[in-house]
């Protein structure tokens, strides 16, 4: 009979050790023996006909160590269900080479695992009200409204070729060609052709670029001419590595080749019926009216994300949970698709750890308060996203949406991809009701400014 035992070896921590005699894998041996050789294709041989005793000299071994390890496995996921142990992932097998098993002297064959077990935690952070959370709440400007009217003014705006440059939403197509301060043309160096607009430069390059007509140039100085964000995708643009700090310095001649104007549309009916099909504006102020709810909307979610994101690192941090650290350091090790070395554990430990954290808080949030997510609602938010997607195109009830859905819901990765966010963000929902909230007016660009944890949920 096959025994299995089990000890502690640490902080959560057992090791499992089972024992198998031959009563409990020579059956099964005998068994794949005989199912092997009704299958074995060889030559000389009719199949179905091949000999026992042939059978096990070719490939007795193989079929030998698997069936006894069949045997332990079956022995131990058995015990595992039996004591109904709550182990992180997979147990590990203790033994570092493989086993001499001969199976023309079948014996009693001891094997030892090790587990990590999860451990019982309470989620400290949500007893009564005992955290306080931030709500930002970005105020809207004027400002903020006058400079969306005008970026869709220009994004549905009419082009036409212009003479000289003369406004900062000109576009310009350019010749970057690398050169020395003087203009002077480096050989071998850097040919460009692109297209920009004149507010991607510098304000001091900007005032040279007006007034500028085709074929006329400038010289300018990377480095100078454009902002840190601009510098990085202009660099990339005209081939340069990324890491090239004497990039910056680099002279180039800037030779105009094209002058570009967008006429800014006309804030009239058409228009608002173009960036707002479903809705019947007619009038400037109205327009402005929707653009102001749509800019809220879209802080207002920021915000909840932010403050879902403090919550998130509070309940990581602040949820007092014992972990098993050198057990799950070398299931880290062992336990992915290729194996790592100790170092490489070491280091991916405390990302690994925090996200471990985060499924054990979530899972039992989850199981504990019930929540859960039908497969009615998952569609529900399947369409709304396919509708958010496709806009005013994809209007209700249309054919094509349906079957469109019902392939996406026939997709794991998407279904349970959704399940994750629409879960998450129902527990969320729900922890919100279990701390204090404090509303904080701020600017918008203040906001973009807070300090960010260096870690994000799947949101």
């Amino acid at each position: 009979m096959a025994t299995v035992t089990r000890e502690n070896i640490g902080l959560l921590n057992d090791k499992i050790t089972v024992k198998v005699s031959q009563e409990d894998y020579l059956p099964n041996f005998d068994k794949a023996v005989k199912q092997f050789s009704k299958n074995a294709n060889i030559p000389g041989f009719r199949k179905g006909m091949v000999p026992a005793g042939m059978i096990k000299k070719m490939h007795g071994p193989a079929i030998f160590g698997d069936e006894v390890l069949k045997t332990v496995e079956k022995e131990l996921m058995g015990y595992v269900q039996a004591e109904k142990l709550d182990i992180f992932g997979q147990p590990l097998s203790l033994e570092k080479t493989a086993k001499d098993l001969d199976f023309n002297q079948p014996a009693e064959y001891t094997f030892e695992f090790e587990v990590g077990l999860k451990p019982a935690f309470e989620v400290t952070p949500l007893d009564n009200n005992k955290t306080t959370l931030t709500k930002y709440k970005v105020a809207v400007t004027e400002e903020m409204v006058n400079d969306e009217v005008q970026r869709l003014q220009l994004k549905g705006g009419k082009p036409s070729e212009g003479e000289a440059v003369s406004t900062e939403d000109d576009i310009i197509n350019v010749t970057f060609e690398e050169a020395d301060a003087k203009g002077n043309v480096v050989e071998g160096g850097i040919k460009k052709e692109t297209s920009l607009l004149v507010k991607y430069f510098t304000e001091a390059v900007q005032a040279e670029l007006k007034g500028k007509k085709v074929n006329e140039s400038i010289v300018i100085e990377l480095g100078k001419s454009f902002d840190e964000q601009r510098l990085a995708w202009v660099s990339k643009d005209l081939g340069i590595e990324a890491g090239d700090k004497e990039a910056a310095k680099k002279h180039f001649n800037l030779t105009i080749t094209k002058i570009t104007l967008i006429e800014k549309r006309e804030l009239n009916e058409e228009f608002f019926k173009e960036v707002y099909p479903a809705d019947n504006i007619t009038t400037e102020e109205a327009f402005r009216t929707k653009l102001r709810e749509e800019i809220a909307k879209y802080w207002d979610s920021e915000s909840r994300n932010h403050m879902h994101n403090d919550l998130f690192e509070v309940l990581v941090h602040e949820t007092p949970i014992e972990l098993p650290k050198d057990f799950l350091k070398r299931w880290l090790q062992v336990g992915g698709e290729k194996p790592k070395t100790a170092e490489e554990a070491e280091k991916e430990f405390p990302g690994f750890d925090h996200q471990l954290r985060w499924t054990l808080i979530s899972d039992k949030l989850v199981r504990d308060n019930k929540l859960e997510v039908s497969f009615e609602d998952l569609k529900e938010n399947a369409k709304q996203k396919v509708l958010g997607y496709y806009g005013g195109a994809a209007a209700d009830g249309a054919e094509w949406l349906d079957s469109y859905l019902d392939r996406l819901l026939q997709d794991e990765k998407f279904v349970d991809q959704t399940y994750r966010e629409m879960i998450t963000a129902k527990l969320f929902d729900w922890a919100e009701t279990k701390v204090n909230v404090k509303e904080e007016e701020i600017k918008a660009e203040e906001f973009v400014n807070l300090p960010h944890k260096h870690h994000h949920h799947e949101h």
